[in-house]
């Protein structure tokens, strides 16, 4: 017997307390306290937002800059192998 008036009583402190509760939460102070804390959310988001465009922009301008650097390194490659052929080829030349 004593453990059914047990499950009893804790059903129904259980009802209580959730009563309670949805009475709390749905407060009008609990409701500010809901929208300060959104705000302060969407704050932390837009600051978020604001470093990660930064970043992306920061790492726009070092592709571009890598690209710009390998273009110049092909580029004076290609001299280099055309100016190097040439000397190759006066070489074959003259030894004929």
């Amino acid at each position: 017997m004593k453990s059914i008036w047990k499950q009893i009583g804790i059903f129904a402190g259980g009802v209580l307390f959730g009563t309670a509760g949805i009475k709390i939460l749905g407060s009008k102070d609990a409701k500010k306290a809901y929208t300060h804390t959104t705000a302060a959310v969407l704050r932390a988001k837009e600051s978020v937002m604001t470093a990660v465009t930064k970043v992306r922009e920061n790492a726009d301008d070092i592709l571009a800059d890598a690209k710009d650097i390998n273009e110049k390194r092909a580029e004076e490659e290609i001299v280099e192998d055309a100016s190097g052929s040439e000397d190759e080829q006066t070489e074959e030349q003259g030894s004929v």
